[in-house]
């Protein structure tokens, strides 16, 4: 028997608005960073309406905070008569805030495994529940959840999603931009385009897990904007992006309708990716905090905005609209090597502290949003951020102004990035293969105690924190081993 219960989540509907700092400042006419930039490169023509748009996926985007603590507890119960009634009599007693409960056989004989997460009203209170738990189950562990002061406890890492349904929960945590505008946005007057925003946002708060994402009906209007970025960008895409876009979009135009007069479906651009890397893509309201964007990675999911800039400034966006997302990020998650990279990111998040995780996110500002490739003597563009910015996509490759050093995960991970103006310093990758394997090595120096792995079967992150679970682990990557010789074998010996 295996007993699964889920609740809706609890969480409080903290919501705040950005920090001026949170977003980086389109260049002319908008910031006094303008006159610097014209004057530092000779592409005038091209510096001078660039396609703007906002990074939000860095530790410089401040997560919305709970009032409460999420908190994962394991226990085991012997299986008898009345067990799970009584269990769940003192989970009712503790008046718990339960979110989630779920069981497994456990390795103990005649005993069940059990995961509950539920949300703390603060760290006492964690406390006084598992000492209440060890006076009626087994082996009571907090996986998850909050400080403790047990020097190299397992409680001392934040909570993160263990099975992908779990990603549901952060429709409740978008910061602003579904329908919310800033004062210098160009559409914060324009009431009609506020409404549309309102509605394009409203489906990706009802959308869960498992569902089909439902068709937005692109207006004649959004359908012109797209148009004028589509066309823009497309001539760049032939001399400055890297050649596994060039090698991609074709594929998409024939299978997912890009094209100037149509703006893609998230649900039909989700089918051919999950076809090709195994990632899919899911709507989202507005901004997401940085912890709860990567963890999302390490199931290879991509969180994608359906709403489009303002049509009174089509080559201008101050936050990432559909064009960003669409035409940027997502024909390179259709490349194994980048998609391998990027889960790597993902599950390095999962639980990293606060320091680590400011360390991840410049790793991917630097590489899935501003990187560059080598393509013989040649440097082309890759990060999604210069995809989907015609300016910064002729300046990253033809100024002389900014460096353009070797990719290294450490000198990322501690080289602060302007928010303002162009990049001062561009990271170029020999391959995505190597970019992969360097941050690898890099991510083993997080401060975690404990490794996870991504299982594509159940869809689930196991944490690999005992003896058992990685003997498992090892004994299904000998399995592979063995096929991998067989077929060497026979090829061999052909």
């Amino acid at each position: 028997m295996v007993f699964v219960m889920r609740m809706s989540p609890v969480f409080a509907a903290a919501r705040q608005t950005r920090a001026a700092s949170y977003l980086r400042a389109p260049l002319l006419a908008r910031s006094g960073a303008a006159a610097a930039v014209t004057r530092a490169t000779p592409f005038k023509a091209a510096v001078a309406t660039p396609t703007q748009w906002t990074p939000i996926r860095s530790k410089h985007s401040e997560p919305p905070r709970p009032d409460t603590i999420k908190t994962t507890l394991f226990f085991t119960i012997k299986d008898k008569v009345g067990a799970l009634d009584d269990v769940l009599a003192h989970i009712r007693r503790l008046k718990l805030s339960l979110t989630s409960i779920e069981s497994r056989p456990s390795k103990m004989s005649g005993a069940y495994d059990f995961y509950i997460d539920f949300e703390a009203q603060n760290k006492k209170q964690v406390e006084d529940v598992t000492d209440r738990f060890r006076t009626f189950v087994e082996d009571v562990k907090i996986i998850t959840g909050y400080e403790s002061e047990q020097p190299g406890a397992a409680a001392n890492v934040p909570w993160f999603p263990r099975k992908i349904a779990d990603l549901d929960t952060f429709v409740d945590h978008t910061i602003t931009y579904g329908a919310e505008l800033d004062a210098d946005h160009p559409g914060f007057k324009d009431d009609a385009y506020r409404k549309r925003r309102a509605e394009i946002a409203e489906i990706a708060q009802k959308f869960r897990h498992g569902e089909k994402c439902p068709n937005v009906n692109y207006n004649e209007t959004e359908i012109k904007t797209w148009g004028v970025v589509f066309n823009k960008l497309m001539k760049l895409y032939e001399t400055n992006a890297c050649k596994e876009h060039r090698f991609i979009f074709p594929l998409l135009i024939q299978n997912c309708g890009f094209n100037e007069n149509n703006i893609p479906q998230i649900e039909d651009v989700s089918r051919f990716v999950k076809e090709c890397t195994g990632w899919t893509v899911r709507p989202v309201a507005g901004l997401l905090s940085s912890r709860d964007f990567f963890n999302a990675f390490a199931f290879r999911v991509f969180h994608n905005t359906q709403y489009i800039r303002h049509h009174s400034e089509p080559l201008y966006t101050p936050e990432p609209d559909v064009c960003h997302e669409i035409l940027g990020h997502v024909p390179l998650y259709c490349d194994p090597d980048f998609a391998d990279f990027a889960q790597e990111l993902g599950l390095a998040s999962l639980g990293a502290s606060d320091a680590d995780l400011e360390k991840l996110s410049r790793i991917y500002w630097y590489t899935i949003e501003f990187g560059l490739l080598k393509e013989g003597d040649e440097l082309k563009a890759y990060g999604a951020g210069l995809l989907s910015s015609f300016g910064e996509l002729e300046y990253c490759i033809s100024s002389p102004e900014p460096k353009r050093l070797p990719f290294d995960p450490e000198i990322c991970a501690n080289t602060p990035f302007p928010i303002t103006k162009y990049q001062e310093v561009y990271f170029v990758a020999e391959n995505f293969k190597d970019m992969k394997e360097r941050v690898k090595t890099y991510f083993e120096g997080f401060n975690r105690p404990f490794q996870v792995r991504y299982n594509p079967y159940t869809q689930t992150i196991e944490v690999l924190d005992n003896k058992d679970k990685i003997l498992k682990y090892a004994q299904s990557i000998k399995g592979d081993m063995s096929r991998l010789q067989d077929a060497l074998d026979k090829i061999l010996t052909r």
